[in-house]
């Protein structure tokens, strides 16, 4: 029991005292997740908004697809990103393997199947609900998609904190393609799971502390952005 009060004590001085490595990791934790999240909302927002109003062959296909698509196992996508981006796979000459980049990529493609899904679903709400005034005006389903998006903004906001979350939580996927390479491609999820099999329980402690508060202020954003977003049809 004193062992984990001394290491508890120990996280906390870590915090405390900003230790380097530490704000290192958050950061690099961070950057990666943040700009996957990026690039997952700049292709999975209008490919939601499209496969929610555009008719097209295979439609119901795809949104099925979106759909079985948000429950990819990490490992199975960080296996594929590593075989892609290997000296012997198609984009090896990338030289993104062991990198933050390789990382960007696998986060991305677990994260956009989610985005696209629940934008599919969030543009086909506000479809039902504003289709006969969108039709007066004259926009066809291809014009009203950035309208929706747009009008859905706050229900979108909890789509892509729903993907940012899921994403810095991420370990299995980028620990295939990352490496965990300290002071390179080392993140919180990687350092927690290494510094715990190590012992070293005081830095595992305080990064599982910061990832415990992100994961709050997350759900708790999201939930805000729902409030204002039920005000907003208020």
């Amino acid at each position: 029991m004193q062992d984990l009060v001394d290491a508890f004590g120990a996280a906390f001085a870590l915090l405390v005292g900003l230790d380097r490595d530490l704000v290192e990791i958050i950061a690099r934790s961070l950057w990666v997740s943040s700009l996957a999240l990026a690039l997952a909302a700049g292709i999975g927002l209008p490919l939601g908004g499209a496969v929610a109003l555009l008719r097209f062959p295979g439609r119901r296909v795809a949104a099925v697809g979106l759909n079985a698509l948000m429950g990819l196992p990490p490992v199975v996508v960080g296996l594929v990103v590593y075989l892609m981006l290997s000296r012997s796979g198609p984009l090896g000459f990338l030289g993104w393997l062991f990198t933050p980049m390789a990382m960007v990529v696998a986060q991305f493609l677990l994260i956009t199947p989610i985005v696209a899904a629940l934008t599919r679903q969030v543009v086909e709400d506000l479809w039902e609900e504003y289709d006969e005034q969108l039709r007066s005006l004259g926009a066809s389903r291809l014009r009203a998609i950035p309208t929706l998006l747009w009008d859905g903004r706050h229900r979108l906001l909890t789509t892509l904190l729903a993907g940012f979350g899921r994403a810095i939580a991420e370990v299995g996927a980028v620990i295939l393609v990352g490496g965990n390479i300290a002071h390179v491609t080392r993140v919180m999820t990687t350092a927690i799971a290494l510094e715990t099999s190590k012992g070293d329980l005081a830095l595992a402690l305080a990064l599982g502390i910061v990832l415990l508060v992100l994961s709050l202020a997350i759900n708790a954003a999201a939930a805000l952005a729902g409030d204002v977003a039920r005000n907003a049809e208020g």
